[in-house]
Formats: structure tokens, C-alpha cells, sequence
């Protein structure tokens, strides 16, 4: 009887581009997952590999929108607040992009509006601001859920959901395995937070800083985790040089990270063969 497969896409920004390449490679391999688990933009590739698209329309939507700058820009457009009312509720926020509608305005039709639409159980992380602490939603309105997921701080405004004032599910927890953890015969994660490199620029932005500042501390957080228990497989893509908000380098990010495809299968041959010894 063949195993069982369960899916942790984790947090990066324009990094988790990468995650395509690990949709498609199992879509290579016949693996369908039981259940996939996400935070930030790795719940929104979840959600779409959970819908039921296959890695390849996944790339080529990717590719077709985040490729296009014209697109882009009128997508954006299309996310602006309809009144000047509504872009001042609140207050005045400095770079503070409403998540919910920019969403709306990128998610392709086949993501449907509910948890309970999905064709793969799916659970997505979000950190509850004012309770310290995890938020993971797997039922009811799945775009909030997936926005609240990807809010990240001093980019997009929090998400409310509930009564809850929700942020950037990777603050607490970067690279969700353990929500699928016991779900699958063999559990896969893939973490795309990458670190802080040069990058050949000779003087860091407070934002640069900041965000290196997030990298370091989500990988603390993942290292912890990893002292405590570990994935079947841990796959980490060659993402450092990018930066979180680089989503029209697709194509640059997934040059760059093809590797992971060969390096996926690999290692999904030896869990099947480990397995099976521990079975014998």
C-alpha cells in the first residue's frame, strides 16, 4: 500500500515562489496530498494546490500575472480603496496595503471563497496580535483567513477576523509542520524564509534591516522546533538572495531554485524506502 503524503508550506514573501516547483514535482510523482498546512504566501500555494489546480497552472498563472508589470499595476489598481474614506478609516498608514483586497484583486477564480469548498483538508497560521499567540484556521471564510495568513507587518494592515486582530502567520510559526504531523505516513515541509545576505548592496535600508531582522527570527523559531521534532523531509530552496517583496522576479526565483525538484524526489524515495524497512 502505497504511503501517505502531508504538505507544510512555509512563510517568505516572493521567496515561496519556490514553492511551485514542489507542487509540480509531486504532481510528477502522483502524490496527492491527505492534508497541507501554510503560513503566509505558503497558505496561499496550499490553498490553490488544495483547490484542486495543478502545479503547472499554478506556474503559468504566476508567471502570466506576476510576470507582466502592466498587469500588476492594474491589478493593484483594482485593489485601491473604492473611497477616500475608506483609505483614511483608521487613520493616515504609511505603506499599510489593505491584504483582503489586494487578494482579491491576485487570486485566480479556481480558489474558492471557503475552507469547505477545498479538495484538500487544508490548515493556515495566523498570529492572534493582541493574544500572543497561534491562530490556525481550517473552516469558514478562507480569503480573510488566507490574508490574515500573509499580513505582513509594516507592509499590510492587520486582518480582522472574529473580533480578533490577526498578523503574518510565519511570526509564530515560519514552517507549519507540525499541524499535519500525524496526519500522513510521511510528512514534507518546505521552508522558504532564507537569511540575510549582501546581495552586493553597500548600505541596508531600516526596511532591509527590518526584514533580515524577521528572517533570523523566524528561523530561530523553526530551529527550535526542529530540537523538538522533524518532518520526514525538510527542503530548503536557494531563496536568500531574493527579498520578500520580490514577486515580479518570478522567473529569477524559480531558475534559481529547480534544483529542489530533483533534490524532492530524492528525498521522497528515501522516506519510502525507510519506511518500508521500518514496516519489514
Amino acid at each position: 500500500m502505497s504511503p501517505t503524503f502531508a504538505v507544510a508550506f512555509g512563510g517568505g514573501g516572493a521567496r515561496g515562489l519556490a514553492h511551485i516547483h514542489v507542487i509540480e514535482t509531486l504532481d510528477e510523482l502522483g502524490i496527492r496530498p491527505v492534508a497541507i498546512s501554510g503560513s503566509s504566501i505558503g497558505a496561499i500555494m496550499g490553498a490553490g494546490m488544495a483547490a484542486g489546480m495543478s502545479g503547472r497552472d499554478i506556474h503559468h498563472y504566476a508567471g502570466a500575472i506576476l510576470g507582466r508589470r502592466a498587469e500588476v499595476a492594474s491589478r493593484m489598481w483594482r485593489a485601491r480603496p473604492e473611497t477616500f474614506a475608506a483609505a483614511l478609516q483608521g487613520g493616515i498608514r504609511v505603506s499599510q496595503f489593505n491584504i483582503e483586497r489586494i487578494l482579491k484583486a491576485f487570486l485566480p477564480d479556481a480558489i474558492p471563497d471557503s475552507f469547505e469548498e477545498l479538495k484538500i483538508p487544508l490548515k493556515v497560521t495566523a498570529t492572534d496580535f493582541y493574544g500572543h499567540k497561534l491562530a490556525v484556521f481550517e473552516e469558514g471564510d478562507l480569503v480573510s483567513a488566507l490574508a490574515a495568513s500573509a499580513a505582513i507587518p509594516a507592509v499590510f494592515s492587520p486582518v480582522q477576523r472574529d473580533g480578533v486582530l490577526l498578523i503574518d502567520g510565519g511570526i509564530y510559526n515560519p514552517v507549519p509542520f507540525d499541524l499535519v504531523s500525524g496526519l500522513a505516513d510521511i510528512v514534507i515541509a518546505v521552508d522558504v524564509v532564507g537569511a540575510p545576505e549582501p546581495g552586493g548592496r553597500t548600505r541596508l535600508t531600516s526596511i532591509d534591516m527590518m526584514f533580515g531582522a524577521t528572517q533570523l527570527m523566524m528561523q530561530s523559531i523553526i530551529a527550535g522546533k526542529l530540537e523538538h521534532a522533524q518532518p520526514d523531509i525538510l527542503i530548503r530552496p536557494p531563496v536568500s538572495r531574493f527579498r520578500v517583496l520580490d514577486f515580479m522576479k518570478v522567473e529569477s526565483v524559480l531558475a534559481e531554485t529547480v534544483g529542489v525538484r530533483d533534490e524532492l524526489k530524492r528525498a521522497v524515495d528515501k522516506a519510502i524506502d525507510l519506511r518500508e524497512k521500518r514496516r519489514a
